[in-house]
C-alpha cells in the first residue's frame, strides 16, 4: 500500500491498482489534490505491474468526489484564477493520458469536477443511488465538465440541462445517456469495477497500453478545447460580486444574495 497525499494506492496480484481517493470529509479537490493527481498518475504510468485501474471513494464516504475546494477560490481575482487553471489543466491531461484503462466505482455523489474526473475514466461503474451533478451556476461560475461529457458520448440535452440547472441526477435516471457501463446495487459497485478490470488485467500489457494510446489519439483532446473555453469565460467572472458572493454563501452554508440577475 502506498499513499500519494489524499489517493490511496493497493496494487493486486493480478495488476489491479485500487486507488482510494480519501479526503474528508468531502473529497473535495484542492490545489493540493491536483498535485498529488500528478504524482499518481507518474507512479500509476511507470508501474510495470499495473494493467488496469480502479478510482474509487472510502465505503460510506459522504461524496466520491464533492467538486472543487471553494475554500482556493475565496478571495482570487481573474489572474490567480487563470493561474489555477493552468496547473489544473496540467494534471487533468495527466490523468487522462494514463497508459491503462482506468475504471471510475462511483460509490457515493459525484459534484462538479468530480464529473470531469469520472469522464476522464476509460469506464464507470456506479451505484444507482449515487447522485451527479454540475452545480457551478449557482455559485456565478461556468462548469467546465461539458467537452468531456461530449468525450463521454453524453446526450447534449441532458447535458446542457445538467450544466443551466445545475440539478442532482441519480446513475438510475443518467443511465439511459450511455455514460456508465454498469449500474448496480451500491454493495456491488467495488466487486463488479475489481471484476472488469480483473479481466483487462489478463491480457497483454503491450497490448493494453497500445490500446489506450490508440483510444486516446482516437478521441483527441477536444474535450480540453472546451474545457479551456469555459474555463476563460469563468475566469472573466473571478473576483465580480456575485462570483464571490456564490462562494462564500456556500463556504457560509446559506442562500446566495446576487446582485445580477
Amino acid at each position: 500500500m502506498e499513499q500519494f497525499g489524499s489517493f490511496v494506492v493497493e496494487v493486486d496480484t493480478e495488476g489491479v491498482a485500487l486507488v482510494t481517493f480519501d479526503r474528508p470529509p468531502v473529497n473535495a479537490v484542492s490545489i493540493a489534490v491536483y498535485e498529488d493527481m500528478v504524482r499518481l498518475a507518474g507512479r500509476l504510468e511507470s508501474d510495470g505491474q499495473v494493467k488496469a485501474v480502479v478510482l474509487t471513494a472510502l465505503p460510506g464516504a459522504r461524496a466520491w468526489c464533492g467538486g472543487a475546494d471553494l475554500h482556493d477560490f475565496r478571495g482570487m481575482d481573474s489572474a490567480r484564477r487563470k493561474a489555477r487553471y493552468e496547473f489544473v489543466n496540467a494534471a487533468l491531461s495527466g490523468f487522462a493520458a494514463i497508459g491503462r484503462p482506468t475504471i471510475a466505482a462511483i460509490n457515493g455523489p459525484v459534484v462538479g469536477v468530480g464529473m470531469i474526473l469520472a469522464g476522464l475514466c476509460d469506464m464507470r461503474v456506479a451505484s444507482s443511488a449515487a447522485t451527479f451533478a454540475c452545480p457551478e451556476i449557482d455559485y456565478g461560475l461556468v462548469a467546465g465538465g461539458g467537452g468531456v461529457f461530449a468525450l463521454a458520448r453524453m446526450p447534449e440535452a441532458k447535458v446542457r440541462e445538467m450544466l443551466f440547472t445545475g440539478a442532482r441526477f441519480t446513475a438510475s435516471e443518467l443511465a439511459s445517456t450511455g455514460f456508465f457501463n454498469y449500474v448496480v446495487d451500491s454493495c456491488k459497485v467495488r466487486s463488479v469495477a475489481m471484476a472488469l478490470a480483473g479481466r483487462i488485467a489478463a491480457k497483454s500489457l503491450p497490448a493494453i497500453v497500445a490500446r489506450k494510446r490508440a483510444c486516446i489519439a482516437t478521441e483527441g483532446l477536444s474535450w480540453m478545447d472546451a474545457y479551456l473555453a469555459a474555463q476563460a469565460l469563468s475566469a472573466t467572472l473571478a473576483g465580480k460580486p456575485d462570483g464571490e458572493e456564490g462562494v462564500a454563501a456556500f463556504l457560509e452554508k446559506r442562500s446566495a444574495r446576487y446582485e445580477e440577475r
